[in-house]
């Protein structure tokens, strides 16, 4: 499992530059074709037994800030950069730049506000990061307009098999998607990690083009709703139920058959699987299945609580049932007739 290593890397959407080395050299190391394409997917290929073009998706990158200014005092103001939950920002703990600048996210302290500005979430312009400097002029000497902030949470294991880390959505699925590579499975199949899924599956409908895959396999971290307020009916995935199947979500409305039939995988292979209830959120199968002629596509995933936030929770179970999962669907779409 890669899981630590991708989860404490920086690689907020169109600045994905470390993990994209990362999984570069660990492709280097099991030797596995290929290739870097102009908006910055890493494409591999591993080369086996055909039966139809197969690609396995997973993106590199995570929602993030980037500075937009930076006043008299020296504090940073900045944006969003995909979907960030923005009732958590407050007090956290950022990196900034490439020299990974530490920084705290900061707002008037709670003595400071009014009755009715107590207890409600703050938006983004009411916040800024604090670097510890006093003037712009020494925060412009370590920050610059344009840099790209990143969350740091390190990667701990903790509980019964869980994992907590920043950026699980979606280095879980990068994570799983090296393993894959990794085994040299007898069975054709294009690995991308793509770029700027969270900024509108960019780098996915670039990669589909190019290799107008049959079926498209996305990898991905999603939404888990387990939690104490949440009404039975709404609980789109749970953690520990293991690889969650989409049925449909605002970027895809999935094949039915081709569901069905990766459920089936799973029970003829003993894999705990659960459907994903859901309608939210989209991945990178909204680019993938409409992209020239079409793919048929199917999301996998693992659920995660907190996800889009500097801190999310998921199951080593899941990951490991996502995992199995995704094996057995390419090679039995790469048996043949």
């Amino acid at each position: 499992m890669f899981l630590k290593e991708l989860t404490e890397l920086s690689g907020v959407s169109g600045y994905e530059y470390e993990v994209r080395n990362y999984i570069k050299n660990k492709l280097k190391e099991i030797d596995c074709e290929y290739y870097i394409d102009k908006l910055g997917n890493v494409i591999a290929h591993n080369k086996g037994r055909k039966n139809k073009t197969i690609m396995v998706a997973a993106h590199m990158d995570e929602v993030g800030l980037i500075v937009r200014q930076i006043d008299s005092k020296g504090l940073i103001k900045f944006e969003a950069v995909g979907g960030i939950d923005q009732r958590v920002l407050n007090s956290k703990v950022v990196l900034v730049g490439d020299n990974k600048i530490p920084g705290v996210i900061g707002s008037k302290a709670v003595h400071l506000m009014s009755k009715e500005e107590r207890g409600k979430s703050l938006p983004i312009d009411k916040l800024y990061i604090d670097i510890g400097t006093d003037s712009k002029e020494e925060t412009e000497k370590l920050v610059s307009i344009g840099d790209y902030v990143s969350f740091k949470s390190d990667y701990v294991e903790f509980g019964d098999n869980m994992i907590k880390g920043k950026a699980l959505d979606d280095r879980v699925g990068c994570s799983i998607l090296l393993e894959l590579l990794s085994m040299k499975l007898d069975a054709d199949f294009y690995g991308v990690f793509t770029v700027m899924e969270e900024v509108g599956l960019r780098g996915a409908e670039t990669a589909a083009y190019q290799l107008e895959p049959d079926l498209g396999i996305v990898l991905e971290g999603t939404v888990s709703a387990d939690m104490p307020e949440v009404e039975d009916y709404y609980k789109t995935t749970i953690i520990g139920k293991g690889a969650a199947l989409s049925i449909m979500d605002n970027a895809t409305v999935y094949d039915i058959d081709v569901v069905r039939e990766v459920a089936k995988i799973a029970e003829d292979n003993n894999i705990q699987y659960q459907y994903r209830t859901s309608g939210a959120g989209g991945n990178d199968a909204g680019a993938i299945h409409k992209t020239k002629k079409g793919a048929k596509v199917v999301s996998i995933s693992i659920p995660c609580r907190y996800i889009h936030s500097s801190v999310s929770v998921a199951s080593k179970n899941d990951y490991e049932n996502v995992l199995r999962l995704t094996k057995e669907v390419i090679l039995e779409n790469q048996k043949g007739d």
